[in-house]
């Protein structure tokens, strides 16, 4: 499964510092209809995402009925962003098995 999106990144201040972009409703709404074939446990989707020229695996966080993907100090600073830029998102739904889904 692949998707891709517009979002906003935003800094989660809890007592351990985040920042994030918030999957759209709909998208969500998909992701968690295949949750049940790839996650390995509460509620987290493994994804191979491209912003920009970067792309890193890491997995997507289900918060209030819709999803996080958490942008990694290493990719802010290669793709020079910084909280409140919007950002195209290119997600690649991995199989746990097979490596992608």
């Amino acid at each position: 499964m692949n998707i891709e999106f517009e979002g906003e990144i935003w800094f989660w201040r809890g007592p351990a510092p985040w920042y994030f972009v918030t999957v759209p409703a709909e998208l969500s709404s998909d992701l968690k209809g295949v949750s049940g074939f790839v996650t390995y446990g509460w509620g987290m989707i493994p994804v191979r995402v491209r912003i920009g020229k970067t792309v890193w695996e890491t997995s997507l966080f289900p918060k209030d009925g819709r999803y996080l993907v958490p942008l990694k100090t290493t990719v802010r600073q290669a793709e020079k962003l910084s909280e409140h830029d919007i950002v195209l998102i290119k997600l690649e739904v991995l199989s746990a098995v097979s490596g992608n889904l």
